[in-house]
């Protein structure tokens, strides 16, 4: 089976829902929102796809200033074509475009951990996330 990988390459909402039903990732992203969907590929600013002929069958999705810092928001391959280095594939060549000091910086899911350890991530449990149903709270005094 030949997989062919596109940078940047433009593609529909529809397509990328598609892809995430199929790798379920979806059960974590807002695929039931079209607009939001839309936005979510207009708005990143780097994208490596999997093609198997004309189906999109892998996904690696970021927002980065390609010097210091990459957030790969979404990472997702079809189920039948998962176990077959698409995935590592995808984050390697997403990796290639960053600047030499930028670093790649992903959220996983729980099941995941294990999955991006063995791929050289280093395990931060700094992450803090401030959903949108809520708001931000009075700021603290600065500490002395």
């Amino acid at each position: 089976m030949s997989i062919e990988y596109r940078i940047n390459h433009p593609f529909s909402a529809d397509l990328f829902i598609d892809v995430l039903r199929r790798s379920t990732l979806s059960a974590r992203r807002p695929v039931h929102d079209r607009e939001c969907m839309e936005g979510m590929l207009k708005n990143s600013n780097l994208q490596i796809s999997a093609w198997h002929g004309d189906t999109l069958v892998g996904i690696a999705r970021a927002l980065t200033d390609f010097h210091y810092a990459c957030y790969l928001s979404d990472l997702a391959v079809d189920v039948s074509y998962q176990g077959q280095g698409i995935g590592s594939r995808l984050q390697s060549l997403m990796h290639q475009q960053l600047g030499p000091h930028c670093k790649l910086i992903v959220i996983s899911a729980p099941a995941a951990n294990a999955y991006y350890e063995h791929l050289g991530y280093i395990n931060n449990p700094r992450c803090w996330v401030l959903p949108r149903e809520r708001s931000l709270a009075r700021e603290r005094p600065a500490l002395e």
